[in-house]
């Protein structure tokens, strides 16, 4: 426990023990509630007021003890290496010392580090906020417990784990001098765990449950598998299960669940969805519609995955605002009135500014499809779509029921178009405001390569959607000749 929290416990319990000898001045009086607390009975008035007093002061103090003593950080950076080599899995491990909490870390003078007595404290916290909370699996076997090789104390300046290497050799080498003046809150803990493995090329993944470190905790991960490339994760707080090198199988189940979850949380592309259903509500209607809206997402989330999109800061709330016009657009459609042919191809336009938002979601997913990316890809896009015909599948009767029992059909379709329209003009002009506080890009070369090759790609699909509608017309014609 720190010294400096005892010594304002003492002081507040001190101020308790004056205010009561001050209420208080019969020597009759027994002990009560602290030393030298007394109760003096001929004076039952002094003694009560006394009394509360005590009490509200204590319980004051308890707070204020239990406050200073359990004080959570806000932001805590764990950086973490994975290496298993031959029949070893290394796990090396920097944790802020202020995440410690609850390890009684010996220090000297006004709050210095004891370096000469702190290697128990340092072990003791490496297992109780570490290895308890950090499961590493081979295949579906959970590890034995690891064996602590080091723990030790870096300064806050050094970078030695910006490699494994040099990680590895900062264990290695020499402690910091037992003399030197570092206050324990300001110093980072190195740890150096083992584990014992049947092979290093089992599958392996981790489980990382260190939420508890922090209000926000950061995780960064690096895995070497052997004769393979170095694999990043930046995690946070308990992300569950984590394949390090997953199989296919792996990365496109993750992917499927990512774009169901992605589709069912996205309140735009909902009301996008609700726009494009409400004239429409036979799945024979939509099913031309949704299907340019899948194949348009998917070539601009694609794309932007193989890193064919813009990565500058203003594309970001520029393709939000686009989302918002693209349902403030379908909004008023519904309301004049349109029809299938000229409604999947607005669908298309719109699907490809979609597809961008999308990418936006995956980017932090990505770190999780191994070596398979473009499967990881078309899983994240499966999920969507999955997401997406349950979502049909829910609104497609509830809007019949609606337009037929409730409401007459226009009527009703006015309505909702309005009711929707209404959210996205306002969406459309808060996210014109986060676009307007980025300056204009500069049209250097990088911008105008970019600018022909998304214009070329354009014109290609411009000519493919007029074959197909062609084609689509033809069909349509063929078949009233065919009716007449």
């Amino acid at each position: 426990m720190n010294s400096g929290n005892y010594s304002g416990f003492n002081r507040i319990v001190d101020l308790i023990i004056r205010a009561d000898n001050f209420a208080c001045q019969s020597p009759l009086c027994p002990i009560t509630l602290v030393p030298h607390m007394r109760i003096n009975p001929a004076n039952g008035r002094d003694c009560a007021h006394s009394k509360i007093l005590r009490l509200a002061m204590l319980w004051l103090a308890a707070i204020s003890f239990a406050a200073s003593a359990h004080e959570i950080p806000s932001d805590v950076k764990v950086q973490a290496f994975v290496k298993p080599e031959g029949k070893t899995l290394q796990l090396m491990m920097r944790v802020p010392l202020t995440a410690m909490r609850e390890v009684d870390v010996p220090k000297r003078g006004p709050g210095y580090l004891d370096l000469a007595r702190a290697d128990a404290a340092l072990r003791t916290a490496a297992n109780l906020w570490l290895a308890d909370n950090f499961d590493i699996y081979a295949g579906a076997t959970k590890l034995a417990y690891p064996i602590v090789i080091d723990a030790r104390v870096s300064l806050p300046s050094d970078k030695s784990f910006a490699t494994f290497a040099e990680a590895r050799v900062n264990l290695a080498g020499p402690r910091l001098p037992e003399t030197m003046e570092l206050f324990w809150n300001q110093g980072l803990m190195d740890v150096l765990f083992e584990y014992a493995i049947a092979s290093d090329n089992d599958a392996f993944s981790i489980h990382p449950r260190l939420e508890r470190l922090g209000l926000r905790v950061a995780i960064a991960v690096r895995f070497m598998p052997p004769g393979s490339a170095e694999r990043a994760f930046e995690l946070h707080g308990d992300p569950g299960v984590v394949a390090l090198d997953p199989r296919w199988h792996q990365a496109a189940l993750r992917f499927v669940e990512a774009g169901f979850m992605h589709i069912l949380k996205g309140a735009d592309h909902l009301l996008f969805l609700l726009c494009l259903v409400i004239p429409f509500r036979r799945f024979r209607a939509l099913v031309v519609i949704v299907t340019s809206f899948t194949v348009a997402h998917s070539i601009t989330l694609i794309a932007s995955a193989y890193n064919f999109g813009p990565d500058a800061l203003w594309f970001v709330p520029l393709i939000e605002m686009l989302i918002a016009i693209s349902i403030v657009y379908m909004a008023i459609e519904n309301v004049i009135g349109t029809n299938v042919r000229r409604r999947w191809i607005i669908t298309f336009a719109f699907g490809l500014v979609h597809g961008f938002a999308f990418s936006f979601a995956l980017r932090e997913q990505l770190q999780f499809a191994g070596n398979h990316l473009l499967a990881s890809l078309l899983s994240f896009n499966l999920g969507v779509e999955l997401g997406q015909l349950l979502v049909l599948a829910v609104l497609v009767p509830i809007l019949g029921y609606v337009l037929k029992r409730v409401l007459p059909e226009r009527i009703g379709i006015i309505i909702l178009s309005v009711l929707v329209g209404h959210t996205g003009w306002h969406w459309m002009f808060e996210r014109y405001e986060r676009v307007s506080q980025f300056p204009w890009p500069a049209f250097d070369d990088a911008m105008l390569a970019s600018a022909l090759r998304w214009t070329i790609a354009l014109i290609v699909m411009i000519g493919v959607m007029w074959a197909v509608n062609a084609a689509l017309h033809k069909r349509a014609t063929q078949k009233y000749k065919v009716g007449s």
